[in-house]
């Protein structure tokens, strides 16, 4: 039986302390939570206001453009439109040009929540953004961009 490789609890702590991967992922979750939590009353998520938000175009996107956008798998986005289907938010149709392709198009109801969604978002994003103090928040949407 061979010795197993132990990684020095120091590796452990340079990693906690350095891990760009972990820092974006921790901040993330932090940032999902504060969205989430103040579009709660709407019965939205930060992803489903981000997913609504992304078909509010003057013509009904296909499916390929939308979820390049989120940074998402179409398997992940048909997944993600299904309860904002059922809920009257968005239909899904069939693209006249090439009838394999589907196209998303906001419902009222859905240019309806977006109305709601919107002063909810812009002061939790005033929020935000005031934390991070001044020229941060540009500067870090920079860097972020650069990474994806």
């Amino acid at each position: 039986m061979s010795k197993p490789i132990v990684i020095p609890f120091e590796t452990t702590l340079r990693v906690r302390d350095t891990c760009l991967c972990l820092h974006v992922q921790r901040a993330a979750r932090a940032l999902a939570r504060k969205f989430d939590d103040a579009l709660r009353p709407l019965d939205l998520t930060n992803g489903q206001f981000s997913l609504l938000m992304s078909l509010n175009r003057p013509e009904p996107p296909p499916m390929a453009p939308v979820a390049h956008l989120l940074a998402m798998d179409r398997t992940t986005l048909t997944a993600a439109l299904k309860p904002l289907e059922k809920r009257g938010l968005l239909t899904i149709l069939i693209d006249h040009a090439d009838r394999r392709q589907r196209r998303m198009k906001l419902t009222p109801a859905g240019h309806a929540l977006l109305a709601q969604a919107m002063p909810i978002w812009t002061k939790t994003h005033a929020e935000v953004d005031e934390a991070l103090g001044e020229g941060v928040p540009g500067r870090l949407r920079g860097d972020l961009l650069a990474l994806a």
